[in-house]
């Protein structure tokens, strides 16, 4: 395939691209170069500079609004299996600026810890049904400011134009398609080469079909071809049809998609999680659950750990953490960072993983460890067969203070699953996580026995 790059689409706006126009430059300039040199948009896709298909498998993490918990919260996130972290900034316009030293220091965080970083500027939520939301344009103002920082990021860093940048009000959502293109067009001459996010009016959920219908005109107006859409789904998505429907779109579109934000339910209605969760590893379409800590005005539900601690997950969070899947089936570590499989791999003479023939296997590895304890995750995979139920035992002398995504038995070392991680297909995995007393263990295999 031939895939052209222009820097402009001279004399044409977004919303008056005719049906023509729009296909022809849809088939080329909604296509990344063949060089790029970070994540980019190819066929449809998001892949990495390698061309790894790059499926996003992570959370939101509230920075602007709790900014001395951001350091633990990455690398606990990592902990919880996330390949991906979408991170709350602030551009001053409605809340106390993110200064371009934070922001390099968030950037340096993910990449310590191996996650794809996802930066959004939170100002403009709900604009023209919010007092005080900025727009998008001077949302540009503030990427314009962190250009020199995150200039050469953009093999690990996607950035995100605007949080739901409208809300719900006719006549301001119309200007949304012009406006995005208008944002896209001007951080490219600035000099951005990132893949860039746009979300979706509506408070991001598209109820109206508008970045829907016009995302084609919007992907055709980036001179890059590397623009991604991004979905918000909440109340709105109550029903698992309209959720895979509107997924479908996109594919069959052959534009790149992900959902930035999405709960199990919200002010406006519960959410079909179940179906957003299948139908997102089913097309391959990448998701960031809200959000790991800190909600208030009444949504604190959805909270996946407790006052930003890992060890206390709730109900909704072990759901994204080791449910159906969820992180622990699902998230595959970028190829930016090592995750993509040796293509070559070289024999281990002296192997010490167990038989392939073990009807399931566990290994513990140590995450973060501190004086008198530390945090440690064991992951249990199935063998040949699949496997209806699990018990590990845990190596003499580990001691359990808290522990997740799996029950803990009355002699503190036989950990049994959840109620929705004890069944895996042949091959499969899934993890439970724990905070230890007393000194840290060596990595080590834990003994799993089926049933």
């Amino acid at each position: 395939m031939t895939r052209l790059r222009t820097r402009t689409v001279a004399g044409v706006t977004a919303a008056t691209l005719t049906a023509a126009g729009l296909s022809a430059l849809a088939a080329h300039g909604a296509v990344a170069d063949d060089d790029a040199s970070g994540i980019h948009v190819a066929d449809g896709r998001i892949v990495e500079a390698d061309g790894t298909d790059l499926v996003l498998r992570g959370v939101n993490h509230p920075h602007a609004w709790y900014t001395g918990t951001t350091t633990q919260a990455l690398a606990d996130i990592k902990a919880v299996d996330a390949n991906a972290v979408r991170v709350v900034l602030a551009s001053g316009d409605r809340w106390t600026r993110t200064s371009a030293a934070e922001v390099a220091a968030i950037v340096d965080g993910c990449e310590a810890n191996r996650l794809i970083c996802q930066l959004e500027v939170h100002d403009t939520t709900g604009y023209g049904e919010q007092a005080g939301a900025a727009t998008l344009d001077q949302a540009a103002d503030y990427w314009e400011y962190l250009y020199p920082t995150l200039a050469g990021t953009e093999d690990h860093v996607l950035v995100n134009l605007g949080n739901e940048p409208y809300g719900n009000d006719a006549a301001t959502n119309a200007g949304w398609a012009d406006d995005t293109s208008a944002a896209v067009q001007r951080l490219r001459d600035v000099g951005y080469d990132h893949a860039l996010v746009v979300d979706a009016p509506s408070w991001g959920q598209d109820w109206a079909h508008i970045m829907r219908d016009q995302a084609p005109a919007v992907a055709a107006a980036d001179p890059d071809g590397n623009t991604i859409f991004s979905v918000h789904m909440y109340g709105v998505y109550s029903q698992g049809s309209t959720v895979t429907q509107y997924l479908e779109h996109f594919v069959d579109a052959g534009l790149p998609l992900m959902i930035g934000e999405f709960g199990y339910t919200h002010s406006d209605g519960s959410v079909a999680y179940d179906t957003i969760l299948a139908e997102t590893e089913r097309l391959g379409i990448g998701w960031l659950a809200w959000s790991w800590s800190g909600n208030g005005g009444g949504v604190e539900y959805l909270d996946l750990v407790e006052n930003f601690d890992v060890g206390s997950p709730s109900s909704w969070g072990e759901r994204i953490f080791t449910g159906p899947d969820g992180l622990s089936e699902t998230s595959v570590e970028a190829s930016v960072f090592g995750g993509a499989p040796d293509p070559d791999p070289t024999p281990d003479p002296d192997p010490t993983d167990p038989p392939a023939g073990d009807a399931c296997t566990g290994e513990l590895t140590v995450a973060n460890a501190w004086q008198g304890g530390y945090q440690a995750q064991v992951t249990v995979t199935a063998g040949d067969t699949a496997v209806d139920g699990w018990t590990t035992t845990l190596p003499a002398g580990v001691g359990v203070a808290q522990l997740w995504g799996g029950t803990l038995g009355d002699d503190g070392a036989t950990v049994t699953p959840t109620a929705w991680n004890g069944s895996l297909a042949a091959g499969a995995s899934t993890s439970y996580g724990f905070i230890g007393s007393g000194a840290a263990p060596s990595d080590a295999d834990v003994a799993c026995a089926v049933g």
